[in-house]
């Protein structure tokens, strides 16, 4: 028994291939432009807003640490606006610091006051034998 090769014409593949091309470029109907509400939503100053795309040595954590150190009575939205997140991160933020030990939080009337725990050790092995002070030395904050 013969075998027989089945040939595809290339007007058969041409058209398949621009019906494909076709579909991965078509754009929703409802298409709008890169910026989002949400997105500006939150300012950022034009320095955060540059930097934002960079990559840098300290956490977001850190940035709220130090923040926080330097003006305990900060509101979260200057915080947010500083560090170039959202105020909703900034709780996050906070909730993990205070979690860890490393932020006492004090309600004075409708504000919050709070105290870095300087003498608390960084949390990874490689740090560990380091404290939140020593951070904060290192920034020239304390």
């Amino acid at each position: 028994m013969a075998k027989t090769a089945r040939k595809s014409t290339p007007t058969a593949k041409s058209k398949q291939s621009g019906a494909t091309a076709t579909r991965k470029t078509a754009a929703p109907k409802n298409a709008t432009s890169k910026s989002s509400p949400r997105a500006s939503a939150t300012p950022i100053s034009n320095l955060a807003a540059a930097e934002a795309t960079k990559w840098t040595f300290l956490t977001n954590h850190c940035h709220v640490l130090i923040l926080l150190a330097q003006d305990s009575e900060m509101v979260l939205r200057e915080v947010a606006q500083r560090v170039g997140i959202t105020e909703r991160a900034v709780q996050r933020i906070i909730a993990d610091l205070e979690e860890g030990g490393f932020v006492i939080r004090e309600r004075i009337g409708r504000r919050n006051r709070y105290q870095i725990r300087t003498e608390v050790q960084l949390r990874h092995p490689i740090e560990a034998h380091r404290t939140i002070g020593d951070l904060l030395d290192l920034v020239n904050l304390e």
